[in-house]
């Protein structure tokens, strides 16, 4: 399972990341890096959810982050 990440600066300064794939899956963060690092974070929480209830993200054996 590749998962793409977007970035995004907002006017306020903040950074917004979010994970295309997995609908509503956003964070905000006072840099790139840290917006990127709490994305993916809740990413693989939403992926391991999914896969505890038997959703199709059950069959990710792997999980790669690209950027966008």
């Amino acid at each position: 399972m590749q998962l793409t990440i977007e970035t995004e600066r907002e006017d306020d300064g903040r950074w917004i990341a979010e994970i295309m794939e997995l609908a509503g899956v956003m964070a905000y963060g006072t840099t790139r890096e840290d917006a990127v690092s709490r994305a993916k974070a809740l990413a693989l929480r939403v992926v391991a959810e999914r896969m505890e209830q038997g959703e199709p993200a059950a069959n990710a054996t792997t999980i790669r982050f690209a950027a966008a």
